[in-house]
C-alpha cells in the first residue's frame, strides 16, 4: 500500500492539471467572437454600391417600356380605345401593387436574395415579348411581367440595402436606392427613344432591354450576397411580427406611442 503512495499522488496531480487545461480551452471557446458582419454603407460598401446598380438596372427596364410602348401602340396596332389604354395602365399597376406585397411577405421566408432572383426571372421574357408581339394582348402580358419584375426586384433591393445601412443610415440608403432607380428610368428612356428614332421600332431597341435584364439576372446571380444576417445582427433572434399584425399596424390599427417621460421638477 505505502508502495503506491507516490503513484496516486502523481496521477492526481496529473489529473488537476488536465483539468485545468481543459477548463482553460472552455473559457476560450465559450468566449464571444466579435461578428464578421457589420452594419453601415461605409463598412459594407462594395456590396451596398452593388445594389444600387442592380436597382439601376430594374429602373432602366421599366424606363425602357414607357418610352416605347405607346409608340408600339400607335404606330403598330394602332390602339385608339382608351379602354385598351386604360388595361395597359391597370395591368402594371395591380401586378406591381400584389409584388410588393409579396416581396415584403417572402423576403423573411425565402431571403431576399431569392426575391431579387424571382424578380429578374420575371423581367427577362419583357423585351422578348415586345419584340415578338403579333397582338396588343402580348403587351399587355409583358407589361403584367414588368409589374412583377418590379414589384419584386425594385423591393428586395430596397430591403437588402436597408440591412446592410443600419438603423442610423436607412434614410441614406432609401435615398440612394430611388436615385440610382429613377435616374436609370430617364436615362433608357431617352437611349431607347434615340435608338427607336435611328432603328425603327422593333427589334434594335429591345436589344438593349435583353442586355438590361441579363446584366441584373447575372449579377445577382453571381455577386449579390443574402443580408438576412444582417437583419438579425440588428434585431437578434426574436420573433418579429406576423404579416398580418404588420398589415394591421399599416392601415387602421394605431401604433401606440412610448411614454412621455415628464421632466423632475
Amino acid at each position: 500500500m505505502l508502495a503506491l503512495a507516490p503513484f496516486s499522488s502523481g496521477s492526481l496531480l496529473l489529473v488537476k492539471y488536465f483539468l485545468e487545461y481543459y477548463r482553460k480551452v472552455n473559457l476560450l471557446a465559450a468566449k464571444p467572437r466579435p461578428s464578421p458582419i457589420s452594419l453601415g454603407i461605409r463598412a459594407n460598401l462594395a456590396q451596398f454600391a452593388l445594389l444600387v446598380g442592380v436597382n439601376g438596372l430594374v429602373g432602366a427596364l421599366v424606363g425602357q417600356e414607357r418610352s416605347f410602348v405607346p409608340l408600339l401602340g400607335e404606330r403598330v396596332f394602332a390602339v385608339g380605345s382608351s379602354t385598351a389604354l386604360m388595361l395597359f395602365i391597370v395591368s402594371f399597376g395591380l401586378a406591381k401593387a400584389g409584388a410588393n406585397l409579396a416581396a415584403g411577405y417572402l423576403a423573411g421566408r425565402i431571403g431576399r436574395k431569392n426575391v431579387l432572383l424571382l424578380g429578374w426571372i420575371a423581367g427577362i421574357p419583357v423585351p422578348i415579348a415586345l419584340m415578338l408581339a403579333p397582338t396588343w394582348t402580348w403587351v399587355i402580358a409583358a407589361n403584367v411581367l414588368l409589374g412583377i419584375n418590379q414589384g419584386l426586384a425594385w423591393s428586395s433591393t430596397v430591403v437588402m440595402k436597408i440591412d446592410l445601412a443600419g438603423p442610423r443610415q436607412r434614410g441614406l440608403a432609401m435615398g440612394l436606392n430611388e436615385f440610382s432607380g429613377y435616374l436609370a428610368v430617364a436615362i433608357s428612356a431617352a437611349v431607347t427613344g434615340w435608338l427607336a428614332a435611328r432603328y425603327g421600332l422593333r427589334p434594335e431597341p429591345l436589344f438593349l432591354g435583353l442586355v438590361i435584364a441579363a446584366l441584373g439576372l447575372g449579377l445577382s446571380v453571381i455577386f449579390v450576397k443574402e443580408t438576412s444576417a444582417h437583419m438579425v445582427l440588428e434585431n437578434g433572434k426574436t420573433a418579429g411580427k406576423g404579416f398580418g399584425e404588420v398589415a394591421a399596424l399599416a392601415s387602421y390599427r394605431p401604433v401606440a406611442s412610448p411614454p412621455r417621460r415628464v421632466p423632475a421638477s
